[in-house]
């Protein structure tokens, strides 16, 4: 980077968060890393990421995370569903205090699904100037080892209601790449949306083939009905408005509204997206049964 600005990290426990944290230090970036819990950031990073507690359901934690910072990765918690109060009132406050260019993890479609709570917080952003990047990416190669990882390891089943829908999965460390290139650079990249995705689609019998393959015991594909999943979802403990969003953002996949393979993440990047098998080899151990 040409200078050291100190670029602010939210969710940098997660899956995304931590992975654009390790993008942006291999770049030699100054960064801030934020949750709601410091110590689990000491945890996973060296000495070079400096750590503060930032909780968007509290704004008293606002200040500290974004003062002396200049540039910002905005997450959304899956638990948070209501925006205003929280994702934009940060980003406000964020502004307020010296943030410039914000990039913000969204999701594919976000820029019309009012349902989802990404496109409100898309909203605000292009509603107050043009130093913003939205990165919306389709559905991750790690939901394997997230969102399907319990069902897998328990049931040896992934169980969602995309029937005979195509997916072209994201690679994780991909989007971090590019948000880590973005944030060292942003003048390049103001008031641009990319729609990321992997190079190729697949059902998801396809995928838990390539997860047999992988593990080496048999993961078969049930499609999920829509109240199935919503049930299914509900047993597991998750929040009523967390059921709605992630049934609302699978149940598109078996109209193909996640087939379409997108060439930017490949611009972007400057070369081929990491393909799922690639994902799924890294992190066999993730589905090791106890």
């Amino acid at each position: 980077m040409a200078t050291l600005e100190t670029i602010l990290v939210t969710g940098a426990t997660g899956n995304v968060g931590r992975e654009v944290v390790r993008a942006l230090v291999a770049r030699g970036a100054a960064v801030r890393a934020a949750d709601r819990h410091p110590a689990r950031i000491d945890a996973l990073f060296d000495s070079r990421v400096a750590s503060v507690a930032l909780d968007f359901l509290d704004p008293a934690t606002f200040d500290a995370a974004a003062e002396g910072c200049q540039r910002l990765f905005l997450l959304r918690p899956p638990a948070v569903s209501d925006v205003k109060p929280t994702l934009n009132a940060f980003v406000d406050r964020a502004r307020a205090l010296g943030v410039g260019h914000v990039v913000f993890l969204s999701v594919a479609g976000a820029g019309t699904n009012k349902i989802v709570p990404h496109h409100a917080v898309e909203v605000h952003l292009r509603a107050h100037g043009p130093a913003w990047t939205l990165l919306r990416p389709g559905f991750f190669a790690q939901n394997f080892g997230d969102a399907y990882r319990r069902d897998i390891v328990e049931d040896a089943r992934v169980y969602v209601p995309a029937g005979r829908g195509r997916v072209a999965f994201v690679d994780v460390r991909d989007v971090a790449e590019v948000a880590a290139t973005i944030l060292a650079n942003p003048a390049e990249h103001q008031s641009q949306a990319y729609t990321l995705t992997g190079a190729e689609a697949v059902d998801f019998r396809t995928a838990a083939a390539t997860l047999t393959d992988v593990l080496g015991r048999e993961i078969r594909y049930d499609a999920a009905s829509l109240i199935g999943y919503l049930l299914h979802l509900r047993a597991r403990g998750m929040p009523w408005a967390q059921v709605v969003v992630q049934t609302v953002l699978h149940a598109g996949l078996r109209f193909g509204q996640a087939e379409r393979v997108d060439p930017t993440l490949s611009r972007l990047l400057g070369r081929r997206p990491r393909p799922l098998r690639e994902y799924m080899r890294d992190h066999r151990a993730t589905w090791a049964l106890p």
